[in-house]
């Protein structure tokens, strides 16, 4: 799926089925509870921490409601996300061309 089906779907579902969107600054709320879902799970499956009972390890789900909302936030601000994303890739591109391979920290050994 491009990143343009994907804006144009969520609108659609959230169209039929969300009623509407929620407003801004509620979905940066939710966005940030979905990205502490997902450190959760980041943190017990390649962390220190264990899963409690119950838990689930699903690292696949937590990013796709990441995604959801962020899109939503895109969606709702009028972010084109292909055209936000070629523009990024531009810039680190730029900014960053030899900066990683030149730095010994991140060099295998």
């Amino acid at each position: 799926m491009e990143l343009k089906e994907l804006q144009t779907r969520v609108d659609s579902w959230i169209k039929e089925y969300g009623v509407r969107y929620f407003n801004e600054l509620t979905n940066m709320a939710i966005l940030t509870e979905e990205v502490g879902e997902l450190a959760r799970v980041m943190a017990r499956k390649y962390g220190e921490q264990s899963f409690k009972a119950g838990e689930k390890e699903n690292l696949a789900d937590e990013m796709a409601d990441v995604l959801w909302v962020l899109t939503c936030l895109a969606n709702q601000t009028g972010v084109d996300l292909t055209e936000a994303m070629e523009s990024n890739f531009a810039k680190k591109t730029n900014r960053d061309r030899k900066r990683h391979k030149n730095n010994p920290k991140i060099q295998e050994h």
